[in-house]
């Protein structure tokens, strides 16, 4: 993930100006920090803000509002995710773009692909003010992704997310490693059933995990 980036990312949330690419780091797991859903049959990511760092003015983030700004005034990243969100909603901007990893265990990491930011909006939860982001699955031509310190793996090339129940099922059942040649560097998740051909993203038996190699010489006998 960092290794792809180029960047060493310690938040969360990472937004860039257009046209380049923001970063948003995501999990499903129980007991995540943050809200995030999938809708639309996954091909819709309900992303949650971020909370404001713990500190002496604030010991406990989860009581406090999501900030848009900080107490200098300069927007945080909600802030700027927000303001680009509302420029697209209101038809002055393109939309941003932006790359989604998603933590399936420790150490290993997800991508689910490209998403195109559409809105924001803040809800209460928890008697506290929070910011929702709407991210819509878009192609992603450069869907290939490199191995760095931590295992990444990379869906592969649909715009619907795989759940994160059957990617867990799918990584003990292949052993964290590509069932054609065994290696665990550069890993895809695949649809055996291409999604196109009415393969779904639902079975843990119809996904796989294959190799950068082998899931392109599959991609190609595809054709």
């Amino acid at each position: 993930m960092c290794g792809r980036e180029g960047l060493s990312l310690q938040r969360g949330m990472n937004f860039n100006q257009p046209p380049s690419i923001s970063i948003v780091l995501s999990s499903h797991r129980p007991g995540a920090p943050y809200e995030d859903r999938l809708e639309e049959d996954g091909t819709v990511l309900i992303y949650e803000g971020h909370d404001e760092p713990r500190s002496a003015a604030c010991p406990n983030p989860k009581l406090a509002d999501q900030p848009l700004a900080t107490r200098s005034g300069r927007l945080t990243q909600n802030g700027r995710f927000h303001e680009a969100a509302q420029a697209y909603s209101k038809g002055t901007a393109p939309a941003a773009r932006v790359r989604v990893y998603e933590k399936i265990k420790n150490g290993i990491w997800s991508y689910n692909g490209l998403f195109s930011l559409e809105d924001s909006w803040t809800e209460t939860v928890h008697d506290r003010r929070v910011f929702k982001f709407k991210l819509r699955a878009i192609d992603d031509i450069q869907a290939v992704v490199p191995q760095d310190g931590a295992r990444t793996i990379s869906d592969d090339g649909h715009l619907r997310v795989i759940p994160t129940w059957v990617k867990l099922a799918v990584w003990k059942r292949d052993k964290g490693a590509c069932v054609r040649c065994g290696t665990t560097r550069n890993l895809h998740f695949d649809h055996i059933l291409p999604y196109s051909k009415g393969g779904t993203s639902e079975s843990v038996e119809n996904i796989q995990l294959l190799c950068m190699k082998h899931n392109i010489q599959k991609g190609a006998r595809l054709i």
